[in-house]
């Protein structure tokens, strides 16, 4: 099976699989989706949704997250781990979108790059999630599946990210990148994947990978 075989198989089988695409993180808005991602770092979305109702019942945009110390918000997200680095970086983004945008999140990928604890994924989860941009962002999930398959080589999540990009429609893309994250996290985990489970991976996966189904 070619590549563009592959890639229009995956298509095909993840839209009968999650038709609709929720977003997995809670958020109001463009700010609190900036922070749920960003807390996402090494944790998982399940317990970063346990700990924003408290953080955004005390600050939901930036004017009133600056009015916290960065200890408070520290104790707030301990539980997402890497906690004084989050913490940092929430404040410091906070006061920088005042200084600069009004309070407002630009929507420019490259602008959300240069805020503190935003990297590309973090950005293009904005971008995407958010504003409604094609974009294709690739996460551990994405990374791990898209190697299963035969998509990409597994060398770096950039490449990975330009390969999909060439394989798949832009118009899929947003929608595509949130059903391989379900599907991964369903079908076929970072650990012991299950032959009988991940179907897309016994048909299509790479030697290694369906070697390594148990």
């Amino acid at each position: 099976m070619t590549k563009k075989e592959k890639a229009a198989y995956i298509i095909h089988e993840l839209e009968k699989l999650y038709p609709t695409t929720p977003v997995p993180l809670d958020h109001s808005s463009s700010y609190t989706l900036l922070i749920a991602v960003l807390l996402s770092a090494q944790c998982t979305d399940e317990r970063v949704n346990k700990i924003t109702p408290l953080l955004f019942s005390k600050a939901n945009n930036p004017f009133e997250m600056i009015k916290l110390s960065i200890e408070e918000i520290k104790q707030i997200i301990r539980p997402c781990g890497l906690s004084p680095k989050k913490a940092y970086a929430i404040f410091t983004l906070s006061k920088i979108l005042i200084d600069k945008y009004n309070g407002e999140i630009p929507e420019n990928i490259e602008l959300l790059e240069e805020l503190p604890g935003v990297g590309h994924k973090t950005a293009s989860v904005v971008m995407s999630q958010a504003f409604g941009h094609p974009m294709f962002p690739v996460d551990t999930h994405i990374h791990r599946l898209l190697t299963r398959w035969g998509i990409t080589n597994g060398k770096n999540v950039v490449q990975t990210e330009n390969d999909a990009k060439k394989l798949f429609p832009i118009e899929k893309w947003n929608k595509l990148h949130l059903q391989i994250i379900f599907y991964g996290r369903e079908y076929s985990p970072a650990r012991s994947p299950k032959i009988a489970k991940d179907y897309i991976t016994k048909l299509i996966g790479t030697k290694k990978a369906i070697a390594e189904l148990v």
